[in-house]
């Protein structure tokens, strides 16, 4: 683990226009700075980055966050990998703290791997380019596939001489250790001798998402009936073949962009595909997809696009993995390229534009696919035909995320209909594969947790006026996050000479009854905690960059400001100024230097009006909190009344009515609001 020493250093040091800005071109408008969003395709620019609050905002797609976040979306990073992304651009030394010795001993074996594989990695493409037998052999080959230098470069493609011992020597000679070099898969023992793995032949690095050097595919290029046609790296610390997709590092901002990753087989498709300009694209390796490999897709986009050849081995892979694709809730599309081709000859044959429109026109519905295959080798025969509508009741059970209901009931529909069997019949027996998975499962629980879930399932039952409906027709969740909001801009300010903003507003807010999102609940309590323990540290900047990434992300929502100044804001500026254009357009800045000097007094008391009702806003939020408990209190109590009760019970309700009425009454009193009776 990074620790916390590395991690305050590197938020002492961020500059989010600074990190922002290498990847996205940014141009000052007022106080915030505008660019083309890099997370979807527009012409005119919506992004916005705040310098002051440490955030950006696309006012097109929605997308928020800090400067942490914006490297870990923009570059599929997970959070220690962006924070060492920073650490590097800043210069920052990384400390790092380990729980136990063997920890510590398997992540310097990793990092370990990582340099020796980098320079691996360097010396092949050394070979390549600047030896006689690598341009010769190694770079002749990779021309005669069709593809150019640059991308053979992109792709950091290489070649291992025939020598025997060719890197053996160099790496020793570097003083790299020969057991890790073994491990790496780089070279091997042979009778009491250390030798080069991977002589003649080209060599394809397999990079990480981030851009690391996993391991190596070399493929032979002789014809040798004893030898295999590609060698792979062995499974270590850092490469595990069920969890890498090749070319993920060179594809994951196209996918994102596409919204739909495309999947092919090998490296040679990837790399053709990339050249041809169709960069959401990966390779499974020829493999079967692994669960971990589609998390991995997931995490890009939820689209998966399989591009296999239509030959029987080709269907038959392309099969394979389906039912976990639709456990992870993706949406699965599948291509079979015609002719004995597969992706890399069919692009190089009919071009890039024919390719993709081909891609785009043969899309087929995996599960009607693998239905239709299933039919046509099922043919006459009745009981090969019962087993296919058991198979695809098992397959459509897959899809058993909440939000993909409606998906499932359409499969229900659409199949039953193929199969020419009864809708009903089909949804019965998904239902039955449901409730024996669910079954098995259970069956492996603790006794506790299926017996929780039991409990929560009951409470799930809707009744005439259960809680879950009462929260959903009252909660009223934008005031709750109005007052977490004030807390986090104005908290530490004060609010009298006694107490600071946010010691009024926990005064004022004791029980945590008053509000029902648990986010802010927490988001209040860790401010509470850290004014008591280390008031020093308290800052917006704390949350935006917190630890619990949920809080972070509350914060930046709630920081979060218009695009535009408010339509009230600009109606008194501009009756007050005779200025009537946007705030944020460049010539408000030229006008605000002339009026400054015409009518400074006037400009000031407007540009400082958020500053001056600080008090106000917060006694305000606070007040509608209060108002709002006590017109649910007032509900609950009015629903009570309607029951049956004893005279005395009455009694007390309609005291308890009285009394609340009044606390309304002094409530809206304060605020200015009228009460109908």
């Amino acid at each position: 683990m990074i620790s916390q020493n590395t991690i305050q250093q590197i938020l002492g040091r961020l500059d989010i226009i600074d990190v922002i800005g290498s990847f996205v071109k940014l141009k000052k408008r007022g106080a915030n700075y505008l660019g083309l969003c890099p997370f979807h395709n527009e012409k005119t620019p919506s992004f916005t980055v705040s310098p002051s609050k440490e955030i950006y905002k696309c006012f097109g797609c929605g997308r928020s966050g800090n400067t942490i976040s914006f490297i870990m979306e923009h570059e599929k990073y997970s959070y220690a990998e962006t924070l060492k992304w920073l650490a590097n651009k800043y210069g920052i030394e990384i400390e790092e703290t380990y729980q136990n010795d063997e920890q510590r001993q398997v992540q310097q074996a990793a990092d370990s791997l990582y340099i020796i594989n980098n320079f691996a990695r360097e010396f092949f493409t050394k070979m390549l380019f600047e030896t006689e037998e690598g341009q010769d052999i190694g770079l002749a080959y990779f021309k005669e596939r069709g593809f150019r230098e640059d991308i053979i470069q992109k792709f950091q493609l290489g070649y291992s001489p025939e020598q025997r011992d060719a890197f053996t020597k160099e790496a020793i000679a570097r003083q790299y250790n020969s057991d890790l070099l073994i491990k790496a898969g780089l070279i091997a023992n042979r009778n009491d001798q250390l030798v080069d793995n991977y002589r003649g032949r080209v060599i394809f690095p397999v990079h990480n998402h981030s851009g690391k050097v996993l391991g190596f595919g070399a493929r032979i290029l002789k014809s040798n009936d004893k030898a295999p046609k590609y060698i792979n790296t062995p499974e270590n610390e850092i490469y595990i073949k069920s969890k890498i997709l090749y070319g993920s590092y060179f594809a994951r901002q196209a996918i994102d962009k596409a919204d739909e990753c495309l999947l092919v087989e090998g490296y040679t498709d990837v790399i053709s595909l990339h050249q041809a300009g169709i960069e959401n694209v990966v390779a499974s390796g020829g493999t079967s997809l692994t669960p971990d490999q589609l998390r991995l897709v997931k995490k890009y986009s939820n689209n998966l696009t399989i591009i296999y050849d239509g030959d029987a081995a080709g269907v038959k892979a392309a099969l394979r993995g389906l039912d976990l694709a639709l456990e992870e809730g993706l949406n699965v599309k599948l291509v079979l390229i015609p002719d004995k081709e597969d992706p890399d000859s069919y692009v190089h044959k009919v071009g890039a534009f024919a390719f993709a429109e081909f891609v785009q026109k043969n899309k087929k519905d995996f599960i009607l696919f693998q239905l239709e295959v299933a039919l046509k080798d099922a043919g006459n025969d009745s009981v090969k035909k019962a087993e296919v509508v058991n198979r695809m009741a098992e397959t459509i059970s897959r899809i058993n995320k909440a939000e993909d209901f409606t998906k499932q009931q359409d499969y229900i529909k659409q199949c039953s209909q193929v199969l020419k069997i009864d809708e009903g019949g089909l949804h019965t027996l998904v239902n039955k594969f449901i409730r024996d998975r669910i079954s098995t499962q259970e069956r492996r629980q603790p006794f506790g947790e299926a017996r929780l879930q039991e409990e929560n399932a009951r409470r799930g039952e809707v009744t005439d006026y259960d809680e879950a409906t009462f929260s959903l027709l009252f909660k009223d969740e934008l005031q709750e996050k109005e007052v977490a909001r004030i807390l986090l801009e104005h908290g530490i300010k004060r609010f009298d000479d006694s107490r600071l903003v946010a010691e009024y507003i926990f005064d004022e807010i004791v029980d945590e009854s008053l509000i029902d999102n648990p986010d802010v609940i927490r988001l209040m309590n860790a401010f509470k905690e850290l004014i008591r323990q280390d008031p020093g540290t308290v800052s917006k900047n704390y949350f935006i960059y917190h630890p619990d990434a949920k809080l972070g992300a509350l914060a930046v929502s709630l920081l979060n400001v218009p695009y535009e100044e408010s339509e009230h804001w600009r109606r008194e500026f501009s009756q007050a100024t005779g200025y009537q254009k946007n705030l944020f357009e460049q010539p408000y800045e030229d006008f605000i230097q002339t009026l400054a000097h015409e009518n400074q007094e006037k400009l000031m008391s407007y540009l400082k009006m958020d500053e001056d009702k600080t008090n106000v806003e917060v006694e305000s939020a606070v007040n509608y909190l209060k108002l709002r408990k006590i017109r649910r209190m007032l509900l609950e109590n009015q629903l009570d009344l309607e029951k049956q009760h004893t005279t005395e019970e009455n009694s007390m309700l309609y005291q308890t009515h009285e009394h609340l009425k009044k606390m309304e009454m002094e409530l809206t009193r304060k605020m200015g609001t009228v009460v109908i009776r």
